[in-house]
């Protein structure tokens, strides 16, 4: 459990400066990249000040991290200790959750192919001739994918907060899906990227939702019971 401020970052596509400086402006706490980091060299050198000031670094998939295998690798090789996708991870007795990546019709988009095509990345790789393999599994192009089964796991999970690179229904592009999961799984809060829009919204249901905009650091407002109702 890591004390101290817990701070969302927008998509970085490779500009980490405003989010190192507000690290620097801020005692060490928990920082959580919401995707696209577009790494162009291993993700502990490029935050090395905040992580050796402290700071736990988290981070889940967005749609450009596999758009090459060196923005994948580092990423998702250089720093597997940080990802959070598909997972829950308690900060300072908040539960956060991560759901990494974005929809793809060719698997699973809930506008433009319901039902889903495939439930499962097993059987979507079953599905696939080998010469689609990458390194033995999934294409890297689908290694961001969200599947059904994704929303299964974490929705057998109680958490505050629902980190995600899709944007929940309050976004023209967002999708209920969403809200619901956050809902089922008694979330307060989702903050999401992507579309590199900041806003504040509140769902009908009173789930609270933060966009970031590009590299936009935002300081998770709190108090003694967990997510400040404002900021």
């Amino acid at each position: 459990m890591t004390r101290g401020p817990l701070l969302f970052a927008g998509d970085p596509h490779r500009n980490f400066a405003p989010i190192l400086r507000a690290c620097d402006t801020s005692p060490p706490g928990t920082l959580v990249l919401l995707g696209d980091c577009e790494c162009d060299a291993p993700l502990p050198e490029l935050l090395s000040p905040a992580i050796a000031a402290g700071w736990r670094v988290c981070w889940i998939l967005g749609n450009r991290d596999t758009d090459t295998a060196g923005a994948f690798d580092n990423l998702a090789l250089a720093y597997p200790e940080g990802n959070i996708g598909g997972r829950v991870v308690e900060v300072a007795g908040l539960r956060i959750a991560g759901l990494p990546g974005v929809f793809k019709p060719r698997v699973w988009h809930p506008v433009e192919c319901e039902p889903p095509q495939f439930h499962t990345r097993s059987e979507f790789l079953a599905a696939l001739p080998p010469s689609e393999h990458w390194r033995g599994g999934l294409p890297l192009w689908h290694r961001d994918t969200i599947f059904p089964e994704d929303f299964d796991s974490l929705r057998t999970q109680r958490f505050d907060i629902l980190v995600t690179h899709e944007a929940p229904s309050t976004h023209r592009h967002g999708f209920s899906g969403i809200d619901t999961l956050a809902q089922d799984c008694g979330a307060q809060l989702i903050v999401h990227g992507h579309h590199h829009q900041s806003y504040e919204a509140t769902l009908p249901n009173g789930i609270r939702v933060r966009g970031l905009g590009l590299a936009e650091p935002w300081p998770a407002p709190r108090n003694d019971r967990g997510i400040a109702p404002n900021g």
